[in-house]
C-alpha cells in the first residue's frame, strides 16, 4: 500500500512538472493583482486636491514618507501665512520635497525675512509663489548676502523688495556675480549712481545681462542714431535699446518706412523718445493709421512729438480728440489748442480745464466724455 502511494505521488510531481509552463500562465491570468495608490499619493489626492496622475508623479520623490506629521505640518504652516489652497498645490508639484523640509530651520527663517522687510499678506503669498526658488537657496551663503548687495545700490528695503519681484526666477542666480561687472561698465559710460538706482528699479533683469550686450547697445546708440554719451537721452536710449535685437530694431523701421517715414525721421522721433522703440509692432501701426491716415500728421510733426505714440489711443488720445473736436465746433474754446498739449496732461488737469468748466453749458461733451472713460476702464480690466 506504502509502495503503491509512492509510485501515485511520483507520477503527479512528473505531470506536474511537465504541465508547470502552462498553471504558470493560468495562474497569471486568474489572480492579477490590484495595484494600490501610493501612501503619500493618496495624501495629496485627499489633503490637497491633487490628480491621480499629478499625486503619483510628486510622490515618486517621496516614498521614504512614513508619517504625515512634516507634510502636515509644512501645509499648515503655508496656510498660516495666507498662502491659498491651489497656490499650495502648485508648490508641492513644483517641488514634492518642500513636505519633508525642515519648517524651524528652512521655511520660516527665509520666510521671516521677507515678513521683516515688510511683506504681508497677499503682497507676502505672491512673493513666495513668483520668488518660490529661495527654499532651494541657502539663507545665509545666498538670499542674505544677495540681500545686502541690493541694500548697498537702492538703500530701502521696499526698493529691494520691488527689485526682487521683478526679477522672479532670476532670484535664483548668482545676483551679485552677475550685476558687479555691468555696474562697474555701465558707471564707465556716464551712468551716474542715481541713474543707475533708477534703472535698476525700472528693468533689474538688464543688469543681468552680459557685458558684451550692453557694450553692442551703446555702440548701436552712437553708431546708429548718433547720440553721444554726454546726451541727457543717453541713458534711456540705453535701457530702450538694450533688450532689443538688430532684427527687432530693423523691424520696426520697416513699419515707419510703410508709413512713408525717411530714416531721419525715425531717429529724430528717438531721440526725442527712445522708448519710441520699445513698443510693439502693433502698437505702432495702430498709432501711425490714426495719427496719418485719421488725423492726417505728417511724419515730421509725430517725429517731434512721439510721446504721441506712447500714449493709449482708446483710454487717452481718441476721448479726449474727441472732447477738443466738439469743443472746437461749438466754438467754446478761445484759442486754438493742440491734441500735443492736451495729450500730455494728467487726468485731472484735463478735467479741470476741458471737461468740467463746459459740464452745464455742453452736457453732452460731458457726459460722453465720461462715457469713454468707463468703456476705457473695461477694456483695462
Amino acid at each position: 500500500m506504502s509502495y503503491a502511494l509512492s509510485n501515485h505521488v511520483r507520477n503527479n510531481i512528473v505531470y506536474l512538472y511537465h504541465f508547470k509552463p502552462f498553471l504558470l500562465f493560468s495562474t497569471a491570468i486568474t489572480k492579477t493583482p490590484t495595484p494600490k495608490t501610493p501612501f503619500m499619493a493618496d495624501y495629496l489626492v485627499n489633503r490637497c486636491g491633487f490628480s491621480i496622475e499629478k499625486a503619483n508623479a510628486a510622490s515618486a520623490e517621496l516614498t521614504h514618507i512614513k508619517s504625515l506629521r512634516n507634510p502636515e505640518s509644512v501645509i499648515s504652516f503655508f496656510e498660516r501665512i495666507g498662502v491659498e489652497d491651489t497656490q499650495i498645490r502648485f508648490l508641492i508639484s513644483w517641488r514634492p520635497k518642500l513636505l519633508i523640509t525642515s519648517i524651524e530651520k528652512t521655511l520660516e527663517p527665509k520666510v521671516r525675512v521677507f515678513q521683516n522687510m515688510g511683506l504681508s499678506g497677499s503682497d507676502l503669498t505672491m512673493f513666495i509663489i513668483k520668488n518660490r526658488f529661495i527654499f532651494n537657496r541657502s539663507l545665509k551663503s545666498f538670499i542674505l548676502p544677495s540681500i545686502d548687495f541690493l541694500r548697498s545700490l537702492v538703500h530701502s528695503d521696499e526698493c529691494i523688495i520691488k527689485v526682487l519681484k521683478k526679477l522672479g526666477s532670476y532670484l535664483n542666480g548668482p545676483i551679485k556675480k552677475r550685476m558687479v561687472p555691468n555696474i562697474s561698465f555701465l558707471k564707465n559710460h556716464s551712468f551716474s549712481d542715481e541713474k543707475i538706482k533708477k534703472f535698476l528699479l525700472h528693468r533689474p533683469i538688464v543688469f543681468l545681462f552680459k557685458p558684451s550686450l550692453l557694450k553692442d547697445a551703446i555702440d548701436r546708440i552712437e553708431d546708429e542714431f548718433g547720440l553721444s554719451q554726454g546726451s541727457g537721452r543717453f541713458v534711456y536710449a540705453f535701457f530702450a535699446i538694450v533688450s532689443l535685437s538688430k532684427r527687432t530694431v530693423d523691424s520696426k523701421f520697416r513699419i515707419f518706412e510703410s508709413f512713408g517715414w525717411t530714416k531721419s525721421d525715425i531717429v529724430t522721433a528717438f531721440c526725442n523718445q527712445p522708448y519710441v522703440l520699445a513698443l510693439s509692432e502693433a502698437k505702432i501701426r495702430k498709432g501711425l493709421d490714426f495719427f496719418m491716415k485719421e488725423l492726417h500728421y505728417e511724419p515730421s510733426y509725430i517725429s517731434r512729438s512721439p510721446q504721441f505714440l506712447m500714449y493709449s489711443l482708446e483710454c487717452r488720445i481718441i476721448p479726449r480728440h474727441v472732447v477738443l473736436t466738439q469743443l472746437k465746433s461749438k466754438n467754446l474754446l478761445k484759442k486754438n489748442i493742440c491734441l500735443c498739449t492736451v495729450v500730455s496732461l494728467s487726468e485731472s488737469r484735463f478735467l479741470e480745464a476741458y471737461v468740467l468748466p463746459y459740464k452745464d453749458e455742453s452736457p453732452d461733451v460731458y457726459k460722453g466724455y465720461i462715457h469713454s472713460m468707463e468703456d476705457a476702464s473695461r477694456i483695462r480690466s
